[in-house]
């Protein structure tokens, strides 16, 4: 019991200092970067400091991956052919190219043409015989320069001249009665047609005159119809405040009296307007001088009688 043990030396374990011994393979962690015991608590501060010094868990060290970035719609100024909307081509368009294709439209489509007849203002006067004075003047620019002989220039201005003449035939039954109720409208257009008839030209040729000719006795007859609608109207004062007989008889001698059958109409309803036989006025040779009175004696101008009248 008294034994007293004697001391022993510390045991070595022989591997710690053998520097032939190799430790075994660890995994690596990264605890292994930890400075200080192992069994070291680590704080959250410290976990900063690691991953600030840590080439592996470094952010720096990972490439970064950009976010894409939003498409945004980039506006272009890029030009693409079109056509002219309808308001913009239709200022490009003249008079006579818009009646063109307003005519061609109605003649495929002739509901639409007769929409059109019903919705356009009526013609005045002044617009027809514009019209007709276009083509009076196409007419007369189409004459050749110069001495000519009759057949040539027949030939020459022939397409305008049927054109005219056409143009005529179509305007005048517009301001003749039924059509057109007003006698001063119809007779103010008569005024105007008469003098283009004038205008017309005077063929040596016996076969070129019908034109003319024949266009005289159409508008001869077109005012005998109205002055005998007028003069049922207010006795014809319309005929007799105008002065439509003087008017009537200049056209007739300018004609050479080819004009018989408005005249015979104006003698025959008007006989007493400017001092007639019927106005039981006693001056004799006042009477005598009136237009009227010449024409009935046949002493204006040589009135011709056409048909019936």
């Amino acid at each position: 019991m008294n034994v007293l043990l004697s001391p022993q030396p510390p045991t070595f374990f022989p591997h710690q200092h053998d520097p032939n011994r190799r430790s075994p393979t660890r995994p690596m962690s990264s605890s292994f970067y930890n400075v200080g015991p192992s069994n070291r608590k680590r704080k959250a501060d410290d976990d900063g400091d690691e991953m600030s010094v840590s080439p592996i868990n470094s952010p720096a060290a990972q490439p970064r991956q950009l976010a894409p970035r939003s498409s945004k719609k980039i506006r272009t100024n890029e030009l693409a052919g079109r056509p002219l909307t309808l308001p913009r081509l239709l200022e490009t368009l003249d008079a006579t190219q818009l009646r063109t294709v307003l005519q061609t439209i109605c003649e495929r489509q002739p509901e639409i043409g007769e929409e059109v007849v019903k919705s356009a203002p009526k013609p005045t006067v002044e617009c027809a015989l514009q019209v007709l004075k276009e083509y009076q003047d196409k007419l007369r620019d189409a004459f050749p320069y110069g001495e000519s002989s009759s057949d040539y220039t027949y030939y020459r201005v022939k397409q305008p001249l049927l054109a005219l003449l056409d143009a005529l035939a179509d305007f005048t039954p517009q301001y003749l009665p039924p059509n057109e109720a007003s006698a001063n409208v119809s007779l103010q257009y008569l005024d105007g047609a008469t003098k283009i008839i004038h205008s017309l030209p005077d063929w040596e040729g016996q076969a070129h005159r019908h034109h003319k000719e024949n266009s005289y006795d159409e508008i001869s007859r077109a005012w005998a119809l109205v002055i005998n609608e007028a003069s049922k109207k207010g006795a014809g004062f319309v005929l007799h405040s105008g002065g439509w007989d003087q008017t009537l008889a200049k056209h007739n001698q300018q004609s050479g009296g080819r004009l018989g059958a408005a005249i015979s109409s104006m003698s025959t309803n008007l006989g007493w307007v400017g001092g007639g036989p019927n106005s039981g006025a006693p001056n004799t040779s006042a009477n005598q001088n009136s237009i009227l009175d010449q024409l009935v004696a046949g002493n204006y101008g040589s009135p011709v009688r056409v048909g019936p009248w």
